[in-house]
């Protein structure tokens, strides 16, 4: 397999600050004590999920969170995957994303999405109907407000005239963009607007939205030299003994599972086809690795070679997965895959 990896690999960390059944303040200690050892261990960046009105999400507003990381760590990366723009007026959130990226140094990677769950998005009294069409028009007036100078702007759901931009990112002409996806069609307007992408998923059909990603990149003459992320992201415990691997992770992902699932139940929604519903059924489908360091050094390796991705995302903090644990994979990770890779493959 070591011939099919990608030429580049860079490890970062994706997290839902999931409710983990302690106290809030405490969750919060301890997530911030894993972010300065993804700093010291040299993880790429931290991504966070927003959520609302739900145990999924104890960061609801994860530029908050990010404020604090930033004043934490000093070369680790970090941003929201994904920033819910139908939750922001435009303005704000323009503002909330130059502050992040000075606060950081300019180490803000920014993610941007509708929301994927209607009853959150409803909740601020934004409709399905309504969630994709707005988006689109408050992405576009991001991408417009990054450039500087007057804002104006007349559409259907956002009205500016002349407003001023006088605080610009640090990041010129803009933050790394990026958007979560499992559609083909998606990775297509990442690839024509210069965004990475991160995926859930099998491998196997992950590697339908990177090659759509890849394809449509090299129809688009205005794309730069830059290598863009392809990323995937796996949960991942890891311990000294298979079996005690799995102990922990089957308890974290069943309280995670109940998180998640928290307002479908509440809405009487239908869950997502593609979620697993038992802990055996994540790791089939490959959202859980689980195992030895070498082990699941081995299985991770092997999918980013088969979603044809060049940017892994762990998560190795979820559920009721205790401090110790957590720090205990992160090390892992950084020992046995960014620390100990073919010469070809370089963990940023």
């Amino acid at each position: 397999m070591a011939n099919d990896f990608p030429s580049r690999l860079t490890v970062s960390v994706f997290d839902h600050l999931d409710d983990d059944g302690r106290d809030v303040a405490q969750q919060y200690a301890d997530r911030l004590t894993l972010t300065e050892a993804y700093d010291r261990l040299g993880f790429y960046a931290y991504h966070i999920a927003e959520h609302h009105c739900t145990p999924h999400g104890r960061g609801p507003s994860p530029n908050l969170f990010l404020s604090s990381v930033a004043q934490r760590t000093r070369r680790l990366r970090l941003g929201p995957l994904v920033m819910l723009l139908n939750l922001y007026h435009p303005l704000r959130a323009i503002e909330e994303i130059c502050m992040l990226d000075h606060l950081s140094g300019g180490r803000l990677e920014l993610g941007i999405g509708r929301g994927s769950l209607p009853a959150e998005l409803g909740y601020f009294g934004v409709g399905a109907d309504t969630a994709q069409e707005r988006y689109v028009e408050a992405s576009e007036i991001i991408f417009a407000a990054m450039r500087g100078g007057t804002l104006s702007h007349q559409g259907r759901y956002f009205e500016l005239n002349d407003v001023p931009l006088t605080l610009l990112p640090k990041q010129r002409p803009h933050p790394p963009m990026w958007i979560a996806t499992n559609r083909p069609e998606s990775a297509a307007w990442a690839a024509a607007n210069d965004a990475n992408i991160a995926c859930v998923g099998p491998a196997s059909s992950v590697r339908g939205v990177t090659d759509a990603f890849r394809l449509h990149r090299a129809q688009t003459s205005n794309a730069d030299d830059r290598s863009p992320f392809l990323g995937i992201v796996r949960m991942v415990v890891i311990a000294e003994s298979h079996d005690y691997a799995v102990s922990l992770a089957a308890s974290a992902y069943e309280r995670w599972l109940t998180s998640f699932k928290y307002l479908y139940d509440l809405n009487g929604l239908a869950l997502p086809p593609i979620l697993p519903l038992t802990f055996d059924a994540a790791v089939e489908s490959e959202l859980c690795v689980v195992g030895t360091a070498a082990s699941v050094r081995n299985d991770l390796l092997n999918q980013v070679a088969t979603a044809g991705a060049n940017y892994l995302l762990c998560q190795v903090a979820f559920g009721n997965l205790p401090l110790d644990a957590s720090l205990y994979t992160a090390t892992a990770i950084q020992s046995a895959i960014m620390g100990d890779l073919p010469r070809e493959i370089v963990a940023a």
